[in-house]
């Protein structure tokens, strides 16, 4: 199994929450998915977007301004929509190489706004049918972090409820974890604080028979499904809310994609917790504080012995 994981929010600028997101695929099922993402592509702008894009972001696809070029004209003829996605798609990259502002039309605008939205939409659904799960962590921003060389709580709920599907499925199933590249230095902090929690916690030991403890990190815009988790964490970032706990606000055109996102989310069988009741287990946990156990005072993780 693979898990493609990316973040939404970590730039602290104007989401409201932090979101690590990952999508599982099962390895004999990836590059169908992948190859439905560029058919997709081809459907609704012409062109595979790693020809004219460097890469198709969820901050991109679902950006505010694009539902408002959308609304600027009626629903459009998909064949029409395409040829006047494309034909903006070629002028930028065009006037990109030539140093020059494009000048797209009125039309061309409204209709790549409205591809941008159709496509998202359908990626969503191409991983339904692909059977993907949705794996996250969503974070409060002000939730306290660890200090040191811990692993962070939002990853550690993620690989837990990773082992589960794991555990759920056959007992020759293991896990591959594939991240967006981050910069050199937190590249290798986040490594290192992985192979200390799968090696030296006692829960991390036990999971490590499932999920390989080393991560591959990629260029995400050369990895489609990386970008199909980028998605992911956006549309779950601005559109979903778990009730009760999850206060501040959505963008209410968007809570279509968190709800499509939120529904592809793992549904594992009960399990004991450490209250000793057993209670199903969920892909999507939300946490205010990103401090592991052993981080908080009078808690300690048991280590390996």
């Amino acid at each position: 199994m693979l898990l493609f994981l990316d973040e939404s929010g970590t730039d602290r600028k104007e989401a409201p929450y932090e979101v690590l997101a990952g999508v599982a695929v099962d390895e004999r099922r990836a590059w169908r998915l992948i190859e439905a993402v560029r058919a997709a592509q081809l459907e609704h702008f012409g062109v595979e977007l790693s020809d004219v894009l460097k890469e198709f972001k969820g901050s991109q696809l679902l950006h505010r301004k694009k539902f408002r070029l959308a609304a600027q004209l009626p629903a459009m003829d998909p064949e029409a929509r395409r040829e006047r996605a494309q034909a903006l798609l070629e002028k930028g990259k065009a006037a990109r190489e030539a140093g020059a502002e494009a000048a797209p039309t009125r039309a061309e605008l409204t209709a790549y706004a409205q591809a941008c939205l159709a496509y998202a939409e359908q990626l969503l659904e191409l991983c339904a049918r692909h059977r993907a799960r949705v794996f996250a962590s969503v974070v409060d921003p002000d939730a306290p972090h660890p200090a040191g060389t811990m692993l962070r709580k939002d990853f550690a709920y993620l690989f837990e409820r990773f082992f589960y599907s794991l555990e759920d499925g056959e007992d020759h199933h293991h896990g591959l974890v594939v991240f967006d590249e981050l910069d050199v230095t937190q590249s290798r902090r986040l490594s290192a604080q992985m192979a200390r929690y799968f090696r030296e916690t006692r829960t991390g030991h036990r999971r490590s028979r499932r999920i390989l403890p080393e991560p591959f990190f990629v260029h995400s815009d050369l990895t489609t499904l990386v970008q199909v988790a980028d998605l992911v964490a956006y549309c779950l970032n601005w559109g979903w809310r778990l009730p009760g706990k999850m206060t501040r606000p959505t963008r209410p055109e968007i809570e279509p994609y968190g709800q499509a996102a939120a529904r592809l989310a793992y549904r594992g069988r009960p399990r004991k917790g450490r209250d000793g009741r057993r209670r199903p287990v969920y892909g999507i946990c939300y946490l205010e504080d990103l401090r592991p156990r052993l981080g908080k005072k009078g808690k300690k993780e048991k280590a390996v012995p």
